[in-house]
């Protein structure tokens, strides 16, 4: 048994030493073709891309854990509007127009004529006062102004005119 062992031992080195009597090898490829440095080039670059992100990262990191705790949140950014400048000339050119019709209507003359107007004013309140001092109806003109007295009673009652000054007022509100 052991002299089999030995046999079979000494086959399989053999089978495992044995080289192909044909050459099944291809051509061998230039080395330029085998490298493929565009490739290589490109895998650079990303891993360049990489390493500087993970560096980012790192330190970023690193501010964190060396900073307090507090939370940033916040978006750096302001909120700029597209048509700002074109909002901004609208708004001065309104403006100037503004100050030119202020212009216009301030050197302007008035074409009413207040000056008319106060003097037939002061001509109505003249008229007026001389209405309210003189009565208007001949017929006032004509009624005599003289009160009649009666004798006194022993009574404290003041005298009296026969003229009631109410019916004096209401007749010439009738009028």
């Amino acid at each position: 048994r052991n002299k089999e062992k030995r046999g079979h031992a000494k086959t399989q080195n053999q089978v495992n030493s044995a080289l192909p009597a044909v050459d099944t090898k291809g051509n061998r490829t230039p080395a330029h073709i085998q490298l493929k440095l565009k490739k290589l080039q490109l895998h650079d670059e990303r891993l360049s891309v990489i390493d500087r992100d993970n560096h980012l990262l790192a330190s970023k990191l690193a501010d964190i854990f060396s900073s307090k705790g507090l939370v940033d949140h916040r978006n750096q950014y302001h909120l700029r509007s597209l048509n700002a400048n074109k909002r901004k000339q609208e708004l001065l050119l309104v403006t100037h127009q503004n100050q030119a019709i202020y212009q216009r209507i301030t050197s302007r003359q008035s074409e009413y004529r207040r000056q008319l107007w106060l003097d037939d004013w002061e001509r109505t309140e003249h008229r007026l006062d001389n209405i309210s001092r003189y009565p208007r109806r001949p017929a006032d003109k004509q009624r005599p102004s003289r009160k009649v007295k009666f004798a006194t009673v022993e009574s404290s009652e003041p005298s009296t005119s026969c003229r009631d000054s109410n019916t004096d007022s209401t007749d010439r509100e009738t009028s």
